[in-house]
């Protein structure tokens, strides 16, 4: 990973998913999440506030060893302890059935290989264990998704490999049962970058 991966842009993240209109999102979707918690993707901490109380313990994946430096106030300041891993999702070391829930916002979309790692979150959950997500993706406009194509391979150089144009429903539906999925755009943000796929999924 270069400077600008490690050093800038986790910063710019930081700054744009703590916007509001996504904190709705994470606070309704983590509200029902139970259990021994894995959430891949954990960035700076920005899901902590909206656990469950009945939360102790979260076991946090990010293949970024500096994005955890940008969570240490926020996890100083929560109750839950947060179990520390450097790992790629598509290869989590956890053995088969551990989790009761895994937790993914805003992360699917940079994942090189999404369905390896719907695949290893789908091995790690315990039989009916659920997986709980808020992800952008691929708009449900033809002419959204024009440009989304578009201007993908953009935003893959600036964001991290984020894409724009993933079927979020499409990928999640290859290993898991949706039993809830809300899709929407979020509010005051650009078509292109903000249709949302929110959701619960149960374990096959």
């Amino acid at each position: 990973m270069g400077f600008y991966t490690e050093n800038i842009l986790p910063y710019l993240l930081d700054w744009s998913l703590s916007d509001p209109n996504l904190a709705i999102h994470r606070q309704e979707i983590l509200a029902d999440v139970t259990g021994k918690v894995l959430e891949l993707g954990f960035g700076t901490g920005l899901n902590l506030p909206y656990y469950p109380q009945n939360i102790d313990t979260v076991v946090a994946v990010d293949v970024s060893p500096n994005v955890y430096k940008l969570a240490r106030k926020r996890i100083q300041s929560s109750n839950i302890t947060i179990d520390n891993r450097v790992l790629n999702g598509e290869n989590l070391p956890m053995e088969d059935h551990t989790f009761d829930s895994v937790v993914s916002t805003f992360t699917l979309c940079s994942i090189p290989n999404v369905g390896q790692a719907i695949a290893e979150v789908h091995r790690v959950l315990k039989p009916g264990g659920k997986f709980f997500f808020v992800e952008h993706g691929l708009s449900h406009e033809p002419t959204i998704q024009i440009w989304q194509n578009r201007l993908t391979p953009i935003q893959k150089a600036i964001a991290g490999g984020c894409h724009l144009n993933r079927n979020i429903k499409q990928i999640v539906e290859k290993k898991f049962d949706i039993i809830s999925l809300e899709e929407k755009y979020a509010d005051n943000s650009p078509k292109i970058t903000a249709y949302l796929y929110k959701g619960i999924a149960m374990k096959k």
